[in-house]
């Protein structure tokens, strides 16, 4: 482990930036507060790529940044003793590795862009104050950075409800026409999902048979992996690795969304300003993909076995089913709301299928998602902006009126449609030959079916285009205004890294996260029967 503090500023910059914008004179001086603020959090966190840069170490580059085993290469730790009760210890334990340094990137940079898209609220929402959508913007911040940060269970848990209460009160008071049935809706679907966590957390507590909340240990101990996994061990009547399994999974498969857990989604999207969407699409779906890598498989390798064909039909359920419902869409902001349910169904797909490849093409998506889905949200604002409607039918010939925005447009479309190049294709094509080459009989059907979603998703996004972008120019739209300079500003580093990460793959991705991955592979091997042929594919063997 190397210790140091870049975390902490991470983490409580924003919370810090949060004071400030409620005691900083002028709505202006607000917003350049949380501006700066997001700014210098994500300039700081570039800081991260010294501990995970290939450049310049040779061949040994991989071993040098990833050797040993899971958890023990950790980056930027700190660990101190936090809360002590009848011989237990909490601590604050942060550290970051392979799995969450591309989360945290991607955090601060939708984070900063979101934070700028911010800057006209006054024109949403007349007289609901700017300084408390500020303050609630950078806690938010705080929870989702902490919770890709905390390797303590307790303080993960601590994070993920910090999350909780500044979205609710940001979809609520300055959503849509129906915001507080979707933020309440959202309250209640993610409350279920942490209640179901503190049970796990609670148990894994008690059961264990060295108390602790770390993460780490409890994913590389043979003691306690010999308890949680024991057919013995058994909690309410279930098989105890079962029923901790199931809990976790949906109190992250609520976050992902998986069906039938994602019907909150759609509303949370179409009611939250644009910034919000922006967030929730690119950043707090990818907690629910990011607590299955992190707790659940690590921690219960047997119940992910068992459960994998289960979690692979979820999978291609998401898949099928957000994509036909993005097909039947005439509002565009919920059409690109289904269309994420779609495609992070490829990633609960990758996950299941239990292999090197799988877990790859998984994580490729959550950042790929991460930074098309935000783009597309962006998009839909800007003409929303103008038009103060989102329906489809009613646009037409827009690239017309404006080439610029056109432009961005079809790129932001065409990297969420997965066309190769661009980001989106890498992640789905990696997911579908890994299950098609996964050591599981029915692997290879879920491909086939996996595979229709991609000409489906091609079916919906080409239909979009082409009413709301192609075509003759209408009247009433051929005096909008070109895409501003700040527009532009904030789509340009979501265009670029769509182009970047569809071109060079394993320079800008591959490279940082797949030691970690390939070390949670291992851990497989450790208690699962099946998992010897797996372990040789995760170590390239």
């Amino acid at each position: 482990m190397e210790h140091g503090n870049l975390l902490n500023l991470l983490i409580f910059l924003p919370a810090v930036g949060a004071v400030l914008c409620l005691i900083v004179p002028g709505t202006r001086t607000v917003k350049v507060v949380a501006t700066a603020t997001t700014a210098l959090v994500m300039l700081l966190s570039l800081g991260l790529f010294r501990h995970f840069a290939w450049w310049g170490r040779g061949d040994g580059w991989q071993e040098a940044v990833f050797g040993g085993t899971y958890g023990e290469r950790l980056y930027e730790v700190t660990r101190l003793d936090w809360i002590r009760l009848d011989g237990t210890t909490i601590q604050y334990f942060v550290g970051i590795d392979g799995l969450s340094f591309p989360l945290v990137i991607l955090t601060t940079l939708i984070t900063f862009l979101a934070c700028l898209a911010s800057w006209n609220i006054e024109s949403w929402k007349v007289g609901r104050g700017v300084r408390g959508y500020f303050a609630l913007f950078l806690l938010l911040e705080t929870g989702m950075i902490g919770v890709f940060c905390a390797l303590d269970f307790f303080l993960f848990y601590v994070f993920w409800e910090v999350m909780l209460l500044p979205m609710y009160f940001l979809i609520g008071v300055w959503g849509g026409p129906r915001r507080e049935y979707a933020a309440i809706k959202f309250f209640l679907y993610t409350l279920a999902g942490s209640v179901l966590m503190l049970v796990v957390l609670l148990a894994f507590h008690f059961y264990s048979p060295v108390r602790t909340f770390d993460l780490i240990e409890m994913a590389v101990n043979d003691r306690i992996a010999a308890v949680f996994n024991a057919e013995t061990t058994s909690f309410l009547g279930w098989k105890f690795a079962t029923a901790m399994f199931v809990f976790l999974f949906i109190g992250f498969a609520i976050k992902i969304p998986v069906f039938p857990f994602h019907t909150w989604l759609p509303d949370a999207h179409v009611e939250a300003p644009t910034p919000i969407s922006m967030i929730l699409a690119g950043i707090l779906l990818k907690m629910g993909a990011y607590g299955l890598l992190r707790i659940s498989y690590p921690i219960l390798p047997a119940a992910a076995e068992h459960f994998a064909y289960a979690l692979a039909v979820l999978g291609v359920i998401n898949i099928l089913y957000g994509a036909l419902c993005a097909m039947a869409q005439t509002d565009f902001k919920r059409l690109v709301a289904y269309s994420s349910i779609s495609h992070m169904g490829y990633v609960l797909l990758g996950i299941a299928i239990m292999t090197a490849a799988g877990l790859q093409g998984a994580m490729f998506q959550v950042i790929a998602h991460g930074i098309s889905s935000p783009m597309c949200f962006f998009l839909v604002g800007v003409l929303y902006d103008r038009a103060h409607h989102r329906e489809i039918d009613r646009f037409g010939g827009l690239w017309l009126s404006m080439p610029v925005y056109g432009s961005l447009a079809t790129l932001g479309f065409f990297a969420s449609l997965g066309l190769p190049g661009l980001c989106g294709f890498i992640g789905e094509f990696w997911v579908l030959v890994a299950t098609f080459s996964a050591p599981f009989a029915w692997a290879r059907p879920m491909a086939v079916l996996a595979a229709v979603g991609v000409v489906l998703t091609a079916g919906y996004i080409l239909w979009m285009l082409q009413r709301v972008y192609l075509g003759p120019a209408r009247p009433e739209y051929e005096s909008f205004p070109e895409v501003t300079g700040r527009e532009v500003f904030i789509l340009t580093p979501m265009a670029v890294l769509a182009v970047a990460l569809g071109i060079l793959p394993q320079q800008t991705l591959f490279n940082f996260m797949n030691g970690t991955l390939e070390q949670i592979c291992e851990l497989y091997g450790d208690g699962v029967s099946m998992m010897a042929s797996v372990a040789g594919m995760c170590l390239g063997r």
